[in-house]
């Protein structure tokens, strides 16, 4: 058993501990919606969960974490699989590995508009914790292969929610905030990442079989 699989079982197959990591993703998701608070009017009621990226990523985990709740007191293995989880949960792992990565490199892209010494407040805030905050999104997506499985259907719908959501981003202009203008490379960058993050989904679950119900 590996290092991963060791905390995992830790925090995912206890009651208490796993209740404990839904809270934190709920309170997560909250904290990021005050960073879209003042935008959202501006933005279609119904595009709400394409344009709050990392929220949107943290609800999806939530969701996945709690089908765990009937498994507790048994092994991740005996999890329960079938095609409407595989498709929960694959977007959800997309979801969190497109959107950690994503906000490191739009940051970072940005750098002199955000990046400050920790102990200032602006980039203590602007930078570091929200760099940090959301490199966790990717290791808490590779939770999700230990109890979770895809599907050929799930992994080529999430692809294509990717890339509608990058098109509304940056064809129509409904991006997240940046103190910078997006130019070409970081539309680019995020195009490959909706690549890249369906492509670890492929690598990180087991697939489904195709008799599974």
């Amino acid at each position: 058993m590996t290092t991963l699989e060791r905390y995992a079982r830790r925090y995912l197959e206890d009651g208490p501990n796993l209740a404990w990591l839904v809270a934190v993703n709920v309170l997560a998701m909250l904290v990021g919606v005050q960073f879209y608070v003042e935008t959202l009017p501006e933005v279609p009621v119904y595009l709400w969960p394409l344009y709050a990226d990392s929220p949107a990523a943290l609800f999806l985990v939530t969701l996945s974490l709690v089908t765990l709740l009937p498994n507790l007191g048994r092994s991740l293995g005996e999890a329960p699989r079938n095609r409407a989880l595989a498709y929960l949960h694959t977007f959800a792992f997309a979801w969190l590995v497109k959107y950690g990565v994503w906000t490191f490199v739009s940051l970072n892209l940005g750098f002199g508009a955000y990046f400050g010494p920790p102990w200032n407040p602006d980039a203590f805030w602007s930078y570091w914790f929200i760099i940090v905050t959301h490199l966790g999104f990717v290791a808490e997506a590779y939770l999700l292969p230990l109890y979770g499985a895809t599907t050929r259907g799930a992994l080529a719908t999430a692809l294509t929610a990717l890339l509608a959501n990058d098109a509304l981003d940056y064809v129509l202009g409904i991006h997240p905030p940046l103190r910078y203008e997006p130019g070409v490379l970081l539309p680019t960058a995020t195009v490959a990442l909706s690549v890249l993050a369906v492509a670890a989904a492929a690598r990180g679950f087991d697939r489904l079989p195709r008799s599974g119900s």
